[in-house]
C-alpha cells in the first residue's frame, strides 16, 4: 500500500470499505463504482491511480476503468494527471456530498417544469391534473427547503471553519458556494416556469 493510501490495518480498512460500498449500492449506486468510491473517501488525499485501486481492492484494471467512467459521469470523482507523471489519477473532492446533495435542486425544478406541463395540458380540474398538481406543490416546497437549508449549511458551515478565512482542504469554500448560487438559479428558473404551466392551466 502506497503512503498516499489511508494507514489503517489493511483488514479492516478493506471490511469498512466493503460495508460502506453496500450502504452506497444499497441506495443504487452500482456495486463496483461504489467501492472505488469508498476506497477514494477513505484515502487521505482522495487521491488514487487506476493501478493503487486495482492492487486496494483486489480488481482488474478493466473493472476500475468501468467504474470510475461511471463515477466521472454523475460528478463524483474527477480525473486528474499525476505531477511529473502520465498516469491518470482519481480524485474525490472533501465536499462531494455536499456538491451532489445541493445538485438535487436542479432537478427538483426540472420535475416541477415538467408536472406543470401536464397539468396545463390536462387541466388542472381533471382526476390526473389534480394529481399533478400536488405532486407540483410537493415539488416546489421541497426546492425552497433546499435554497434554506443551502443557507443554513454555508453559514454553520463558516462558523465550523472559523468564518470566511477558513478552508478544507481541497479549498471547497469557494467551490461549495458557487453549487450553492448555480442550485438556487436552477431552482428559480423551475419555479418560474413551473407557476406559469400551473397558472395556464388554471385559467382554462
Amino acid at each position: 500500500m502506497s503512503d498516499d493510501q489511508a494507514t489503517s490495518e489493511p483488514d479492516v480498512l478493506l471490511a469498512y470499505i466493503e460495508r460502506l460500498a453496500g450502504v452506497l449500492a444499497d441506495s443504487g449506486v452500482p456495486r463496483m463504482p461504489s467501492r472505488v468510491f469508498a476506497a477514494l473517501l477513505v484515502t487521505d488525499s482522495g487521491r488514487l491511480t487506476s493501478t493503487e485501486l486495482s492492487d486496494l481492492l483486489g480488481i482488474s484494471p478493466a473493472a476500475v476503468s468501468g467504474a470510475v467512467r461511471y463515477l466521472t459521469q454523475v460528478n463524483l470523482i474527477t480525473r486528474e494527471r499525476a505531477p511529473r507523471s502520465r498516469r491518470d489519477r482519481y480524485r474525490v473532492l472533501d465536499e462531494v456530498w455536499q456538491d451532489a446533495i445541493l445538485s438535487r435542486g436542479q432537478v427538483l425544478a426540472r420535475y416541477e417544469t415538467s408536472l406543470a406541463e401536464g397539468v396545463s395540458l390536462l387541466g388542472a380540474d381533471t382526476p390526473a391534473g389534480r394529481r399533478l398538481s400536488e405532486s407540483v406543490r410537493m415539488f416546489r416546497f421541497l426546492r425552497r427547503e433546499l435554497q434554506g437549508m443551502t443557507a443554513r449549511w454555508f453559514a454553520e458551515r463558516d462558523v465550523e471553519r472559523g468564518g470566511a478565512g477558513g478552508g478544507g482542504a481541497s479549498g471547497g469554500q469557494d467551490s461549495g458556494q458557487g453549487v450553492g448560487r448555480d442550485v438556487g438559479q436552477g431552482v428559480d428558473q423551475g419555479a418560474e416556469n413551473g407557476s406559469a404551466g400551473e397558472r395556464s392551466a388554471q385559467s382554462r
